[in-house]
């Protein structure tokens, strides 16, 4: 399962998805939310559905890899199904038992609940798959650079943002170590009932909260050691800088977002 968490991971290549600025595809995955959540009907389903294939084929990135960062939110995706299906009223009734129900609107539902949740996670992470951490860092400080007139530390967020998502497959790695160190001494984690995996958890969150406050110190000590003091002052070996290949992916997606509106309005 935890070798199942793919976020974070950062897949390098040459791609177009990958030459994109990263201002443009933090700009393209919120034309995507948007759109998503505005598609509300089987038409606007298979654009956006269309659109994510045509993403993934362009970045290159394996379509296994994909499909692997849905395991871990498998249970969400299956009880938010569950949900819809068996407690949404309307249209033709199919079948009762009690009091769950499954209806024509219960079914529609649900299909477009599930797709909605699959099609989210797998286009959030296309974007940190093609994209790294450091770059992921500029094109937000650069993105929000309009906040600074508010105080708002815009600087320490992206570099925080950027640190979390830089150890998620470090501290996923650590505590995949762990539980094979536990499990070779004895450790039973999957046995028992709630409360007795719940406390077959403590020898594995010790050390791993442990390593991870000491990854912490050894961070902060080589950042003192490089004399860093914030976004003050700071240059940048590669500056970000917007290209027609850019001009023409935002265009493209402002194109698709507002078609999958209008379809969704129209209930396509």
């Amino acid at each position: 399962m935890l070798k199942d968490i793919t976020l974070g991971q950062y897949f390098p290549g040459d791609t177009i998805a990958h030459r994109l600025d990263p201002r443009t595809k933090i700009l393209l995955t919120t034309l995507y939310i948007v759109a998503l959540f505005s598609a509300n009907g089987f038409v606007s389903y298979a654009v956006m559905i269309a659109c994510l294939i045509l993403s993934v084929r362009l970045a290159n990135v394996p379509p296994r890899a994909m499909v692997r960062g849905l395991r871990p939110v498998l249970f969400i995706i299956v009880f938010t199904a569950v949900l819809n299906l068996f407690f949404t009223p309307g249209g033709r009734e199919f079948f009762r038992w009690g009091f769950l129900t499954v209806t024509e609107t219960g079914i529609k539902t649900a299909l477009f609940m599930v797709l909605r949740i699959m099609l989210l996670i797998m286009g959030t992470f296309l974007m940190t798959y093609t994209t790294s951490p450091i770059s992921l860092t500029d094109a937000l400080e650069s993105l929000l650079n309009g906040l600074k007139r508010f105080r708002v530390p815009v600087h320490e967020l992206s570099m925080m943002m950027s640190i979390a998502l830089r150890f998620i497959p470090t501290l996923i790695e650590e505590t995949d170590k762990i539980m094979s160190a536990q499990k070779a001494r004895g450790a039973d984690l999957e046995g028992g009932n709630l409360m007795q995996r719940a406390k077959a958890m403590i020898p594995i969150l010790v050390p791993l909260f442990v390593s991870a406050f000491r990854r912490a110190d050894e961070l902060a000590t080589a950042m003192e050691c490089r004399c860093y003091h914030g976004g003050e002052g700071r240059t940048r070996l590669h500056v970000l800088r917007y290209q027609r290949r850019d001009y023409n992916a935002l265009a493209i997606g402002g194109v698709i977002c507002v078609c999958v509106f209008v379809l969704g309005r129209l209930g396509w």
